[in-house]
């Protein structure tokens, strides 16, 4: 697609110089986001140089860069590949058209755009890097009251575009590589790439072909490619285990840390499951609070996991949620029970889990 047929497309998805532009239906008030010309990016990355790539993912390169103002940014370079250009620049579009609706504390901040010698997003620079940089990459132990604010503020943006946004928003990739820390960690759930929105009349969404990483994907996606806000929900699950055991979704030697934890949650086991180096330096009341809020958003059942609505309510123990909660664990057995025989047992899910491992991994 040349350069000036995406210009039209931009053109026409962004409506003219109207104050409040239409997407889908839906009147959401006119980006005000800068255009950058490929000579811009070049300067402020110093031609793309390797010493200033932050990150690499299947689609997308990403890289520190500093504008002529003075402000630091991430400039998110889209990668060609296998896709037709015209399915890219739809990709890329659709990315725009999502973020779009986003505007919130919890949500990565788009700065501007470049569709010159390639196609660009530039976003507001995160100091820390991502969730999983510093969880994984460093030497320092992150701190346990750093990791539940963290956890918190990946429920509220999360609970921000299930049902708070002008259209339903399903992320589809909520990893700890997506979620970027700010100078005073607040989190940032970024990468909008493989998000997806839903009408308010659709339950569901079925996709092909699967897309995510693997060990955050719920087993109602990764099986047939169902898609709504519980995705989301199961990933956050995955997400929260790894912020309290330190532990990857899946680590060097092939084992989920969902099929490791799920055992020690049930069971209660605080000691074995938190991060060995925080040692005692945490609260134990928040750490009950997020093992309680993990297992029941790994539920292997879609329609049991809670919605993000509740997660936060879980987290914050609003209104005394995690007590009554704990009140209803003996008779939410029982259905949970009735259920597994009835549709899907968790015996099944964990075959169906590590058989997916298997092909994946190869």
């Amino acid at each position: 697609m040349s350069k000036n047929n995406l210009w039209r497309k931009l053109t026409k998805f962004y409506g003219s110089e109207a104050g409040v532009v239409d997407i889908d239906g839906i009147p959401v008030p006119k980006p005000s986001w800068k255009t950058f010309s490929y000579s811009d990016l070049c300067a402020a990355t110093d031609h793309f140089s390797p010493e200033n790539m932050l990150g690499k993912g299947g689609n997308a390169k990403v890289y520190k860069g500093h504008l002529t103002d003075g402000q630091i940014v991430a400039v998110k370079k889209l990668i060609k590949n296998e896709k037709e250009e015209e399915d890219r620049a739809n990709d890329f579009l659709l990315e725009l058209g999502i973020i779009a609706h986003i505007n919130h504390p919890n949500a990565a901040h788009l700065i501007g755009f470049s569709v010159d010698g390639g196609l660009h997003l530039v976003l507001q620079f995160a100091p820390h890097g991502s969730l999983a940089s510093v969880l994984f990459g460093s030497d320092e132990c992150l701190d346990w009251k750093t990791r539940y604010k963290v956890a918190t503020g990946i429920a509220e943006g999360l609970k921000y575009l299930h049902h708070d946004c002008p259209r339903r928003i399903i992320h589809r990739d909520i990893t700890a590589s997506n979620i970027l820390l700010t100078e005073d960690y607040e989190a940032h759930i970024s990468d909008f790439g493989l998000a997806k929105w839903l009408p308010e009349n659709w339950h569901q969404h079925v996709v092909h072909p699967i897309e995510g990483t693997f060990g955050y994907l719920a087993p109602e996606y990764f099986m047939h490619g169902i898609v709504d806000e519980k995705t989301d929900v199961f990933a956050f699950g995955v997400l929260l285990l790894e912020i309290l055991t330190g532990r990857r979704a899946v680590d060097l030697s092939r084992q989920s840390l969902m099929i490791w934890g799920k055992p020690l949650l049930e069971s209660n086991k605080v000691k074995e499951l938190v991060d060995p180096r925080l040692e005692d330096d945490y609260d134990q009341t928040q750490v009950k609070r997020a093992m309680l809020t993990a297992s029941m958003c790994i539920n292997h059942l879609a329609n049991l996991r809670p919605s993000m609505t509740r997660v936060v309510e879980l987290l914050k123990n609003e209104d005394g949620a995690v007590e009554s909660q704990q009140k209803s664990c003996g008779e939410k057995a029982v259905i949970v029970d009735g259920c597994d025989l009835q549709d899907y047992s968790r015996s099944s899910y964990l075959d169906d889990l590590n058989r997916h491992m298997q092909l994946v991994l190869e």
